[in-house]
């Protein structure tokens, strides 16, 4: 005998497991599982490291920030991330959004400078939990691709010409305005460091050959896939390595000036505390929401790609909540702004993770590293560390997509080059909310002449095609028109023009058929013109009628009264019933 027992424990753990994904992979876990993750935590631990010190210092932070903030975020982000390969750390655009908002408000290397960041990193991660958990994921698509392309391309630009200073060895002020920094370089690249310079140059050499000569030269002596992978992923960790012994041996810090990180503090991420006042905020506040959209964007259609390739799924929703945890324990435990990062996520994926785990023993290895490893990186020159985001940085230039939207759609490549030139002209805030401004701009603008065909019967069949592009039969008395665009108060005016004018022009029509297939939506002005419409129509002797109307429309349209006052009678449920009827009279 079979006994059937209720399946509240199975319940629960369905419901915890909506707030903590990390109850679905955990209660899912293979041994299988363990051997990619722990080769992917080691991988990406050995890339974050030079990369989250670099990162740090172009936000205009000390190194061990960028170390701090990739500890605690990323378990915290393991526990409630529904993308099991994204690596949550600092990332460029991020560190340079933080950089232009906190040093027009305080002086680098300064306890208030710190703070203005863990504040940042307070307020983003407000933001990020609260829009998950009132379910507003969708505002992220107010964010065109396009603006979003043009605008981190322009962002590459800034951060890769603000780490000139530190590959030439350069004094230049920190500034906020991109002409100005080119001004500066400008003024001062008389006063190059050669001995820096070359060291730069050798660790963009290192780097580039680790990024694209290596793998060949593996791969013709015979090495697997998954062999060559980690071996040209440790570039970063190779130049650090090199880079910090030879400035040591050679004393370049003293000899030739070579600027070095110098002294990192030892030890696990203090307990921090944001600076919290209402100027504060305020100041803060567009920048926290600008770097809340794009810090989203980037991680959810990296984790979404990833997540794809393993037949997995990312919620919205809860990603946000997730970002948004991270970046809240980042503002209390020495870190900044973090968001997933594009190249250590495929890094990540490509080494073998399987789950969230490997974040969470990536952070393990960052963890013990800043308790007993940093002393290792005094030496380690800054120039190294430029050349590492410049080189991390150069993927993030995307005029391929630029010059397919000119040829696909102008007016999205408007809003590609609208971005780019306001980020570079403007700053990397106003240039990214002055690219969603032209974006919904141009949004609306192309939904206020929305495209209308005159439609007609095919052959003897049941389907209606546009007059234009198709040999169909139309009655002269009967006119079909099909409006293939939701009706809102931008268009509802411009289909009204274009049915009287065209209804002047032929006086022998004296039916009028609406075809609403591709009408997901009619808003109340829309409604109103609608009804001023048939008014018009009247003393024309023009009848008016309805055809392919969605249910959700109808239902709405049912409840205002409208359907009564036009009659149910003139609503057909396909536009060759309607026609059928309307051709007899």
């Amino acid at each position: 005998m079979i006994t059937n027992h209720p399946k509240s424990g199975f319940n629960f753990l369905d419901k915890l497991s909506q707030y903590f994904p990390i109850v679905t992979w955990g209660m899912e876990y293979q041994r299988a599982y363990f051997l990619g993750d722990m080769t992917a935590g080691i991988i990406v631990a050995s890339l974050l490291i030079p990369q989250g010190m670099a990162y740090a210092m172009l936000a205009g932070l000390p190194p061990q920030v960028g170390l701090y903030a990739s500890i605690v975020p990323q378990i915290i982000y393991a526990f409630l991330g529904t993308s099991r390969m994204l690596s949550v750390a600092p990332v460029a655009v991020d560190s340079l959004m933080v950089a232009a908002t906190v040093s027009v408000l305080a002086k680098e290397n300064t306890p208030e400078y710190l703070g203005l960041a863990l504040t940042l990193a307070l307020l983003v991660g407000v933001m990020e939990i609260l829009m998950g958990f009132f379910r507003l994921g969708f505002l992220v698509n107010f964010l065109s691709q396009a603006v979003i392309s043009g605008f981190i391309s322009a962002a590459a630009i800034i951060i890769g010409c603000s780490q000139v200073k530190h590959l030439f060895g350069l004094q230049i002020p920190q500034t906020e305005s991109f002409l100005q920094l080119l001004g500066y370089l400008g003024e001062k690249i008389g006063t190059t460091n050669w001995i820096t310079l070359g060291l730069g140059v050798a660790s963009l050499a290192v780097l580039l050959y680790f990024k694209h000569g290596l793998g060949k030269q593996l791969k013709n002596w015979g090495l697997q896939e998954e062999t060559i992978a980690p071996i040209t992923k440790s570039g970063p960790l190779v130049v650090v390595a090199g880079s910090t012994l030879l400035v040591w041996l050679l004393h370049l810090d003293k000899i030739a000036a070579v600027k070095i990180v110098g002294d990192i503090p030892k030890g696990l991420p203090p307990l921090s505390f944001p600076l919290i006042d209402q100027n504060t905020l305020q100041s803060l506040l567009p920048a926290a929401l600008a770097i809340s959209f794009v810090g989203f964007m980037e991680a959810f259609a990296v984790g979404k790609f990833l997540a794809s390739k393993k037949r997995q799924k990312v919620e919205a929703n809860q990603e946000l909540i997730a970002l948004g945890a991270a970046n809240f324990s980042a503002a209390f435990t020495g870190g900044y702004p973090i968001t997933g990062g594009l190249s250590r996520s495929v890094v990540n994926f490509s080494a073998g993770a399987n789950t969230g785990l490997a974040s969470i023993i990536t952070a393990i290895i960052i963890a013990v590293t800043v308790m007993f490893f940093t002393p290792l990186f005094y030496f380690l020159p800054q120039t190294s560390l430029a050349a590492i985001i410049l080189v991390a940085v150069a993927n993030l230039l995307d005029f391929a997509t630029l010059k397919r939207l000119w040829g696909y759609d102008k007016t999205d490549a408007i809003a590609w080059v609208a971005a780019f030139i306001a980020v570079l002209l403007t700053s990397v805030e106003k240039g990214i909310m002055m690219g969603a401004a032209i974006s919904l701009l141009l949004h609306l603008w192309r939904t206020s002449k929305p495209h209308i065909a005159i439609v007609g019967r095919v052959g003897e069949t049941e389907h209606f095609r546009n007059v234009r592009r198709h040999e169909v039969k139309t009655c002269p008395h009967v006119l079909a028109v099909r409006v293939d665009e939701s009706l809102y108060f931008v268009n509802a005016k411009y289909l009204q023009d274009y049915i009287l004018k065209y209804l002047a022009n032929h006086p022998d029509v004296k039916h009028l058929v609406l075809v609403c297939s591709a009408v997901n939506m009619i808003d109340g002005s829309a409604l109103e013109t609608l009804q001023s419409l048939i008014t018009d129509l009247n003393p024309m002797g023009v009848e008016f009628y309805l055809s392919e109307v969605k249910g959700p429309v109808l239902d709405k349209l049912e409840k205002v009264g409208f359907v009564a006052a036009l009659g149910r009678e003139r609503i057909f449920l396909s536009t060759d019933m309607a026609m059928s009827q309307l051709e007899c009279r």
